[in-house]
């Protein structure tokens, strides 16, 4: 789950779907393999939208210079309904890519699409696991045509906004831990304006539309238009609750699933409570790095235990809120860069040796690593429309609390315990209080009749989403198998070496074989820093 480390009449709609569908007899209750409680309209226009993708196809070609994807990797678009209970009204293009399978066409079986987490991340660079050789994906390489998309909204799928890139990434922001009523009222203004911005630079028709239904309704077209019978997917951090979505709605469209970093889709946790729980998960992670941080002080000198890394940490940020760092680094940045490190124990060096670096007097590092790059328009056009659509997609996808007073009792109790990240969090998931278009109800992620078995990957110290997630999601998902990373915490598992992991992920996706029973794997080997 990413985190910046923020309806027109019913019964006309299904009457013009209806309408519009071939005919059917009295008592059909239309045979497509789909399980859809969010309507009758969406349900006929997802398949009617299928059909078309299915019969048009994908125009393969080579990907446009400014996509930074080379060749031999293809790309092309797929055209989805903005508003599936309007299948011929108002449509956008979906971008897609590939890379072929590498093995013999009878070791081919088919493709597998992925998506990274966000909402709002792309995934058009999985294709390069294949062509640049990854290792950890060689045999599934064999069997599988590698698939990836830009989500709708992200990127070069009908690209959202809601405020101008230059000033999304502006520094030094306020910090993001209040001192004041007046500090968290200026919070709530610049939250409100954010909603605004989202409705008046996206429009209500888009914003409305930007959930993660929707999402797993694109898919599906996707899937059509690929000639793929059955999907064969692999979802992670975000991607995950997508693809527990997709197997409600299309259960027996699924012939191959893997959930890696699991969100947990209960409905009270989707998203306001998912968010809260994610404030805890980091403080532990968090702990977590400055362990190992005083594990090597030999290297780091920042020190020699936990208590003095964190009151190194308190005299970084209250300096750099007294006097930002090169003048664009305050504690919101700061906490932007440092975040890595709860996230990705592959960062642990990464950050402590910036850190390092800048305590022996190299300013510059820690301007690089945490400052904004202004010049760099296209990243930081890519960087905006990240968190726009994390937000549309999050606040669009299920009702949030209105009253500041929760909002304000909730984080104001977490940060008592829990002060790494709470605040940051909540003001990144305010402008989902004072949302623009009409809050929607979250899909009741659960299995259904002709879903196959998904396995669920999980470390247990996941800061993003945490465990919990991934125990609700297998208890949702019946016939399901567990395989947990006992004592780890990077966020996305799959792409990590640990063999207990690794060849089961190659079992399952290219033999379809479980255990049979969940799995508890020891941890991938922690980051030993290079000798200072």
């Amino acid at each position: 789950m990413r985190r910046t480390v923020v309806l027109v009449s019913t019964g006309a709609l299904i009457a013009g779907a209806i309408a519009a569908a071939p005919a059917a007899t009295a008592g059909d209750k239309r045979p497509t393999g789909q399980h859809q409680p969010s309507g009758l309209a969406e349900s006929i226009g997802v398949e009617i939208a299928a059909a078309r993708a299915a019969q048009k196809g994908i125009d393969w070609a080579t990907c446009p210079a400014d996509w930074g994807i080379p060749a031999p990797v293809q790309c092309g678009y797929v055209t989805v309904p903005v508003d599936y209970a309007r299948p011929f009204g108002k449509t956008i293009k979906i971008a897609v890519d590939r890379a072929g399978s590498t093995g013999t066409p009878a070791e081919r079986q088919g493709a597998l699409l992925y998506n990274p987490g966000g909402p709002g991340g792309s995934g058009l660079r999985f294709p390069l696991r294949i062509t640049n050789k990854s290792a950890l994906w060689v045999n599934t390489a064999k069997a599988y045509d590698f698939v990836g998309f830009d989500p709708r909204g992200v990127g070069h799928s009908a690209p959202i906004s809601c405020q101008d890139p230059q000033e999304y990434v502006k520094a030094p922001k306020a910090d993001p831990v209040p001192s004041s009523t007046a500090d968290k009222t200026a919070q709530r203004k610049l939250a409100a304006a954010y909603a605004k911005g989202c409705l008046e630079r996206t429009g209500a028709q888009m914003l409305s539309q930007m959930t993660t239904a929707n999402t797993a309704r694109d898919i599906d077209v996707v899937r059509a238009a690929l000639h793929e019978k059955k999907l064969n997917y692999i979802g992670v951090s975000y991607g995950t609750y997508l693809g527990g979505v997709y197997a409600t709605l299309f259960p027996t469209h699924v012939r191959r699933m893997i959930i890696d970093s699991v969100v947990n889709p209960d409905d009270d946790q989707v998203w306001y409570q998912n968010n809260l729980d994610q404030d805890v998960a980091f403080q532990g992670r968090w702990d977590d790095w400055k362990a190992w941080v005083a594990k090597y002080d030999s290297v780091y000198h920042i020190g020699d235990t936990p208590a003095k890394v964190q009151t190194q940490w308190e005299a970084l940020r209250a300096a750099a809120k007294a006097n930002p760092i090169g003048g664009v680094v305050g504690p919101a940045e700061l906490l932007g860069f440092f975040q890595g490190a709860a996230y990705y124990d592959s960062s642990w060096a990464t950050v402590a040796g910036v850190w390092s670096k800048y305590r022996a007097g190299d300013t510059q590092a820690l301007v690089g690593a945490a400052g904004p790059d202004m010049s760099d328009t296209a990243g930081n056009i890519s960087s905006e429309n990240g968190t726009a659509v994390y937000t549309a997609v999050e606040c669009t996808d299920t009702k949030w609390p209105t009253s500041w007073k929760k909002w304000d009792r909730d984080n104001t109790e977490l940060h008592q315990k829990y002060p790494f990240l709470t605040w940051s969090n909540a003001w990144m998931n305010l402008p989902c209080a004072t949302w623009g278009v009409k809050q929607q109800t979250p899909v009741d992620v659960r299995s259904h009749r002709g879903l196959p078995g998904v396995l669920i990957v999980q470390s247990t110290r996941d800061a993003a989403t945490p465990y919990t997630g991934a125990l609700e999601m297998h208890r949702r998902l019946q016939g399901s198998q567990l395989i947990t990373e006992n004592g780890a915490g990077s966020h996305g598992v799959t792409g990590l070496v640990n063999p207990c992991i690794n060849s089961r992920v190659d079992d399952y996706l290219i033999k379809g074989k479980l255990d049979g029973h969940d799995v508890v794997c020891t941890p991938h080997a922690v980051p030993v820093p290079a000798a200072s």
